[in-house]
């Protein structure tokens, strides 16, 4: 069984974020800067709910684990 393929700006959907284009741009640039040493679920912007999301998301390896590892990059400039 294959996991279903969710494109980007619905994990955006997903966190309860606006997901337009110019909307995920916006959060990118606003907050590209997450220092290396800090986990994607441990930035300071995030909602409880949506820092458990993501911890779950990658500790569980769900379907989410692409989009949440592509924001991660994202995020850290990588």
């Amino acid at each position: 069984m294959t996991s279903p393929h969710h494109p980007f700006h619905e994990l955006f959907e997903q966190l309860g974020l606006p997901s337009d284009a110019d909307s995920i741009a916006r959060f990118l640039r606003e907050h590209g800067d997450l220092p290396g040493d800090v986990a994607l679920s441990d930035a300071p912007f995030w909602l409880p709910a949506q820092a458990a999301f993501l911890r779950e998301t990658l500790h569980q390896d769900s379907d989410w684990s692409h989009q949440v590892d592509q924001l991660n990059k994202a995020l850290h400039g990588l």
